[in-house]
């Protein structure tokens, strides 16, 4: 496959399974993204109303994925997951990307698969024995009321991963530094990374729970090394190689997402980047 000399330390890593090719975070586009030879994946995880750990980006319901029982498009964001039991969320089919939307535009090749439902971690952890998952606990401090709480999602998804036998592969993340920072009190055999973007950054009393970039001297890289690392996942946008090399020197890992232009792939491949997070796993250069 265009990846498989690709020997980073933390890999190729398909994002939502491969949201440029199949429906994101479903059982069919995991199954598919595994055929092309991904070995590696990074999804979402939220909870429902009776606790079920479940694999969806978004904390409501995304219209531009999402069609109810009698195949209509969703007229706007919601119900949120935690106010929906497990039940009633499979009935919603998240196979297919609305047509007209700028989210189908952005991905024209996305192969739909109509019927697929927003699945359990624990099934999508059941897919192969063999596969990596990097997990993002999505809760959002803004949105205190549309999730469990940070420590509640990681011990419901900690139950999950732990029944599978799963520890080993997995690596537990957020933008939410509440739930790293449970997880590395609570289970310190569970591998941490820590998400980042510019917004995060920019409020990242929020984000962060209490540390902030201007306590280290400004830098990132430091803030994340503080918390134990090891592998800090930054918006590949606005990376430097520069950014990239202190991480290095801190002890940490260098994961960018979301990776999908060959030439920035090229670029943080020859900057040392530990893996890849992608949409489009089938463009990743061969050499």
């Amino acid at each position: 496959m265009p990846h498989s000399i690709i020997t980073l330390p933390l890999g190729l890593q398909g994002h939502r399974g491969a949201r440029g090719l199949f429906p994101e975070n479903t059982i069919e586009g995991f199954r598919a993204a595994l055929a092309l030879g991904i070995d590696a994946f990074e999804l979402d995880v939220g909870m429902t109303a009776d606790g079920v750990v479940v694999v969806s980006h978004d904390l409501q319901l995304n219209p531009d994925i999402t069609r109810d029982a009698s195949g209509h498009w969703l007229s706007v964001p919601g119900p949120a997951l935690r106010d929906l039991t497990s039940a009633a969320l499979a009935g919603f089919d998240v196979g297919r990307l609305r047509p007209g939307s700028v989210y189908a535009a952005q991905f024209p090749l996305q192969q739909p698969v109509d019927g697929a439902r927003i699945p359990t971690l624990r099934d999508v952890l059941r897919i192969d024995a063999a596969t990596r998952f990097m997990i993002e606990l999505k809760t959002d401090p803004r949105y205190p009321v549309r999730t469990a709480t940070p420590a509640e999602l990681a011990d419901a998804a900690l139950a999950v991963i732990d029944a599978a036998e799963a520890a080993p592969r997995i690596v537990l993340e957020s933008f939410d530094w509440r739930g790293p920072r449970y997880v590395r009190r609570a289970r310190p055999d569970i591998r941490l990374a820590w998400l980042t973007r510019p917004e995060t950054v920019r409020d990242a009393h929020l984000w962060w729970d209490g540390p902030h970039p201007s306590d280290f001297g400004g830098s990132t890289p430091r803030v994340v090394a503080a918390e134990g690392g090891p592998i800090w996942a930054p918006e590949h946008t606005g990376l430097t190689q520069d950014m990239v090399a202190e991480a290095h020197d801190l002890g940490l890992y260098v994961l960018p997402w979301t990776v999908n232009d060959p030439a920035a792939m090229r670029r943080l491949i020859s900057w040392g980047a530990d893996g890849l997070i992608t949409d489009r796993p089938d463009l990743v250069p061969a050499s």
